[in-house]
């Protein structure tokens, strides 16, 4: 969304993108063939997109077009090809609304030879008022130290006309005489075209050519104090007139003489560099630092007050005067081979073609120049990579139309292309049909792109615009350094102005202790230790460090205390300023997170932090910010974390907040006032306002996309009084309980994509009949403007319970081995019934007694309930996400091959870690990893037999710690599947089976964590249990796969394709956890490995009754 502009802003020009063309040049809106401003205000956007907040406009006066508009014949109006006045105050006020200011041409040296007041002049007698209007003079031999411009086009600056019967001066080509300037009215003349286009909303002029005002015999007539002394007059007469308007002096002088035109701040606001562009070619083909170092050296301050405008291209030639005549003739054989390209004292060419097309070149040209001090300005088409066509004449090679598409004209005009004011560029290498703005729209890793995201990180970087320049020594000339200072800010620029590789030590003694981060990607580089700081750097590479104060350092002064976040700038201004952030984001947001339960990176070496995206929030007249935080991590993809913050005061921070060490982000001194910066969801005003948020179904429009706040159609949630709590448990969400009817549910960890828990969940209410599962109340989601969401929470209702069935289970474990304890010391150890399913009759009876028949009903319970759960999930054909899908045998194929990366991942984990686990797991280890052959050979059955099994969308995550128990039935929560998973991968269609392996893996967990668990079991009676867990496991197991089977239809026994795909996913289950065991809880090991162990021994018995059975047929 464009930014309006500014008011009272007199320094805007520090921090300003300048871009430059010609009308005529941009887009052409009635189809002559020639730009006009209709056709320039459909381009702002682009602009604005682009990042550029300033525009400079080449002449669009009344003019016979010899001189490319620079020969005006009325100074008050448009030229009829590019529109009227009134499309120019459009065009202003368009431009106005974006944020971006308009700077015109002034041109105060010269008019037309058709101007009308030339026409009088020729015609006035001697003395006449209109006579002094230009300079006449009887012989050609005045002002004869004054050079000639255009030597190629012109022999003398004298010219005779034969109607005045006088020669008249011009310093350029003999159809543009030069204003007289000694004459007063002249000069109040030009004043008054400056208020005409002021007072319409011209923001500022550029002077062309402006110390060529007067003239004085016995010197060059160049830069002379009469030009200065008019200059001073028509600054004070603008500052006294207007508000936040510019002159920007065109002084093509060496520094110290162009450095006048800024007169102590009171004559130009701005002046361009001449003396520099040429250098940083000179320095570039050189692979030297030294004439980009010289000149810089050489270049006198600005005031306060003003600034350089630095630029690489624009519409005229490169001026070589400024350089030594050794340079100028090494430049022109590097750069001006072809004689075509070669213009008066310069090189006519854009900056592309220049650089041979070589995009490194061209990148680290633009990163010098937009870190140096001064404004850049970008010429039309390089930020695309335009070429240029020398063979046109003059300067028009490089003011050809711009590119906007491979359509006819580059898309810049529906003319007959032979109406066109000059050819499109046709050369091979920077055809319009390649170079163009719409295919470097769609390129990300176009230039045009490059460009947009480098003036983004310099509009945030304000050190460029406003800050000091020091060099730093390098102790290779070929690689240049020097650092930017502005306030807190320190930038080190370093660039490589080789075509190989370079390796140079930084003195940086100034940076002692300092932490170096890469400005473009936050990555970390070595701190600094000592003065000598050694670097390896790329061809033509480049890096923006940020240099900052040692985190380390203040960690260790800082001891165990909070962060302190102090700023001068408004906490509701404070997330839009770059600088604020970055240190946020530096000392305050990884410490911060660390200490968070909810964080799930703390594990992986952390790279940088972010704040990805910032929604604020009014709430009772506070502001609140819903930010979203981008982890990213060393050699792994990043995560995005939600955190709301608000401030509070330290005098009323107990009244508004529950305080914890999960609540308390920073210490924060905010404009002077001491508080602290929290988690929002433990302010009751904030809880109070989302639950009232959703009840109203409030919509938030931002930028990018709209805030959410949704409720369901079956849910009447009442908002009138709302009392809210925050639940203490340890868990990767943050849970709250509304009312005691509703549980919210506030996801820490996101993603840009329907988290599968919301997906599911409002399914199941709104379009099955399924009555165990929490019920959708509402929820808080984000809906971007690419279709993607972000869901922030989502409540619920709440349901009464006892505990989960994992602690239903754990108890009834132990109630079975306090029986075997007691009356199992001599009973003989069951065989174990072979079978699929089995009923509770089924099982030997000493079975029956140890389990109960009371816990046998609920296992039946929780089977039917995963029936019916599995089969609402596959209700609804008519709904893409799911509607259930069948096998194939290339999904068979895929899915063998992701189980035989897990096996050989986690083998290799296993052999990797043994030495860690105990005697007993490290046996049991050497027997499974024995079996790897055999693992995959049991896998390899789940594309060798043609499977024709549907695939679902299932839980994912399914095990007894996501059931609840309420005293007679279970409920099933928490469907955001696989924590291990992105939301894409959790949300692809599975069989159902999986979800019941999960189940079946939980009951085995169950039998032997009890084990594990109770210590005061006795060490002699542990193998003893363990082998009755065997027996607990498979029957209980087994109830529970019967109960599934006979409510899903399927009868009581499995198909030769159920079974394989039980038994795959049993040991795929088992082989996963066995991962996660080995890098969280190694004295777990035993129980994934007892798994694996288990059901390959399972396996290999079922394979020996398949062989029998062959045998006997």
């Amino acid at each position: 969304m464009a930014i309006p502009i500014k008011t009272n802003d007199p320094l805007w020009f520090k921090d300003a993108i300048i871009y430059e063309f010609s009308v005529r040049a941009f887009c052409d809106s009635n189809g002559d063939g020639v730009g006009d401003f209709p056709g320039l205000i459909q381009k702002l956007d682009y602009l604005d997109d682009l990042g550029v907040n300033a525009i400079w406009l080449l002449p669009f006066y009344p003019s016979p077009l010899k001189d490319d508009g620079f020969d005006v014949t009325d100074h008050y109006d448009i030229h009829s090809d590019y529109g009227t006045l009134s499309d120019f105050k459009l065009f202003l006020k368009e431009s106005h609304k974006r944020g971006i200011r308009v700077i015109t041409e002034l041109i105060l040296n010269h008019t037309s030879d058709q101007h009308p007041w030339f026409q009088k002049s020729r015609k006035a007698r001697a003395g006449s008022r209109f006579k002094d209007y230009y300079v006449w003079s009887d012989t050609a031999d005045k002002y004869k130290e004054a050079r000639v411009m255009f030597s190629s086009e012109e022999s003398s600056n004298w010219s005779w006309d034969n109607e005045a019967k006088e020669y008249y001066w011009h310093r350029f080509y003999r159809h543009q005489p030069e204003l007289n300037f000694d004459n007063p009215e002249v000069q109040l003349e030009m004043i008054k075209v400056a208020d005409f286009w002021l007072k319409m909303g011209v923001d500022g002029f550029r002077l062309p050519n402006v110390p060529f005002l007067f003239e004085e015999e016995g010197t060059n007539c160049e830069n002379l104090p009469q030009t200065h002394a008019f200059l001073k007059k028509l600054r004070t007469h603008i500052d006294r007139e207007y508000k936040d308007k510019i002159l920007i002096a065109e002084a093509n002088l060496w520094p110290e003489d162009a450095a006048t035109y800024f007169g102590n701040g009171e004559e130009c606001h701005m002046n361009f560099n001449y003396p520099l562009m040429p250098r940083l070619f000179l320095g570039l083909r050189t692979e030297d630092s030294y004439p980009i170092v010289d000149i810089i050296e050489q270049t006198p301050l600005t005031p306060p007050n003003s600034q350089w405008a630095l630029f690489l291209r624009n519409h005229d030639e490169i001026g070589l005067e400024m350089v030594s005549e050794e340079e100028k003739d090494y430049l022109f054989k590097a750069y001006a081979n072809d004689p075509n390209t070669k213009h008066n004292l310069g090189i006519r060419r854009r900056l592309a073609p220049l650089m041979n097309n070589d995009r490194r070149k061209v990148e680290l040209l633009y990163t010098i120049l937009f870190s140096l001090p001064g404004t850049p300005v970008i010429y039309y088409g390089d930020e695309i990579g335009m070429g240029d066509n020398i063979y046109l004449g003059d300067r028009f090679g490089v003011r050809t139309p711009m590119q906007w598409n491979m359509n006819l004209n580059a898309g810049f005009s529906t003319a007959n292309p032979q109406k066109l004011y000059l050819p499109i560029i046709t050369d091979p290498v920077y055809r319009y049909e390649s170079v163009n703005v719409a295919s470097q729209e769609e390129n990300s890793s176009s230039l045009m792109w490059w460009i947009k995201n480098v003036l983004a990180m310099r509009k945030r970087l304000n050190v460029f615009g406003r800050g000091d320049l020091k060099f730093i020594d390098s102790s290779n000339a070929k690689v240049l350094a020097f650092v930017r200072t502005y306030e807190q800010q320190r930038l080190i620029v370093v660039a490589n102005l080789s075509q190989f590789s370079q390796a140079t030590t930084l003195n940086l003694t100034d940076f002692k202790d300092c932490d170096i981060t890469e400005a473009f990607s936050q990555n970390r580089f070595r701190s600094v230790e000592t003065a000598e700081y050694p670097i390896t750097i790329g061809p033509y590479g480049y890096f923006w460090f940020q240099a900052d104060d040692s985190e380390k350092k203040e960690t260790a002064t800082s001891g165990n205390e909070l962060q302190l976040f102090k700023t001068e700038i408004s906490w509701e201004r404070v997330f839009g300023n770059y600088n604020e952030v970055r240190v946020f984001e530096r000392k305050i947001l990884q410490p911060f997170m660390k200490k968070c339960r909810w964080f799930g990176g703390k594990a992986k070496i952390i790279s940088k932090m972010g704040l990805h995206k910032v929604i604020p929030l009014k709430v009772e007249g506070e502001t609140h910010f819903l930010t979203i935080i981008e982890v990213h991590y060393v050699q792994r993809l990043p995560d995005l974390y939600f955190l709301p913050m608000c401030f509070v005061p330290s005098d009323s921070m107990f009244d508004k907040v529950e305080y914890t060490s999960q609540s308390v982000v920073c210490r924060a001194e905010i404009q002077g006032k001491s508080g602290f910066i929290l988690d929002s969801s433990y302010d009751k005003d904030f809880r109070d306002f989302l639950f009232q948020s959703m009840e109203r179904k409030v919509r938030i429009k931002e930028d990018d996309g709209t805030l959410e706040f949704n409720s369901s159609v079956f849910a009447k949630l009442n908002a009138d009084k709302v009392e809210s709590k925050i639940l203490k448990a340890d868990q990767s969400n943050t849970a709250i309980i509304y009312n005691d009817k509703y549980f919210f549910k506030f996801y820490r960890k996101l993603e840009r994509e329907i988290n599968p828990d919301l997906e599911i969940v409002r399914f199941l209410s709104e379009n099955t009949s399924f009555k165990n599962s929490p019920k959708y109340a509402g929820s808080v989601e984000f809906h971007d403007t690419e279709g993607k969401t972000i869901v922030f929470g989502l409540l619920q209702e709440k349901v009464e319970n006892q505990g989960d069935a994992w602690n239903v289970t754990i108890d009834s474990v132990g109630r079975f081995y306090e029986r075997v304890m007691t009356k199992a010391k001599k009973e003989k150890l069951p065989k174990l019934i072979n079978k699929a399913a089995i009923k509770f009759e089924e099982a030997p009876e000493i079975i029956q007694e140890f389990i109960g028949l009371g816990f046998y009903e609920r296992v039946v319970r929780l089977g039917q309930r995963t029936a019916e759960m599995h089969l609402a999930l596959a209700s609804d054909s008519s709904s893409p996400a799911f509607a259930p899908e069948y096998f194939s045998a290339n999904y068979q194929r895929s899915l063998y091959s992701s189980l035989r990366k897990l096996v050989k991942d986690r083998f290799k984990l296993l052999e990797q870690q043994k030495h860690r686990l105990n005697k007993d797991a490290q046996a049991l280890a050497d027997k499974v990893l024995a079996l790897e052959d055999q693992v995959l050979e049991c896998f390899s059955e789940i594309y060798m037999t043609r499977i024709s099994a549907i695939k679902t969308r299932i839980h994912g995550d399914y095990h007894l710690g996501q059931v609840l128990f309420t005293g007679k039935d279970f409920v099933i929560i928490d469907f955001e599947g696989e924590p291990g998973f992105s939301f894409s991968e959790r949300r692809l269609k599975k069989s159902p089976i999986k979800d019941v392996a999960g189940m079946i893996r939980s009951f085995h967990y169950a039998a032997f964590g009890k084990i594990l668990l109770n210590e005061n079991y006795r060490e002699k009676d542990l193998e003893f249990l363990e082998q009755w867990a065997e027996q607990w496991q498979h029957y209980v197991s087994r109830f529970y796969l019967g109960a599934y089977m006979e409510r899903m239809g399927t009868g009581l026994t499995l198909s030769e394709e159920d079974e394989i795909l039980i038994r795959v996913y049993l040991i795929e289950k088992a082989v996963y956890e066995l991962g996660y065991e080995l890098n969280g809880r190694p004295d777990w090991v035993i129980i994934p490995l007892r798994g694996i162990y288990y059901h390959m021994q399972r396996y290999s018995l079922a394979k020996e009754e398949r062989e029998k059975k062959k045998s006997k047929t």
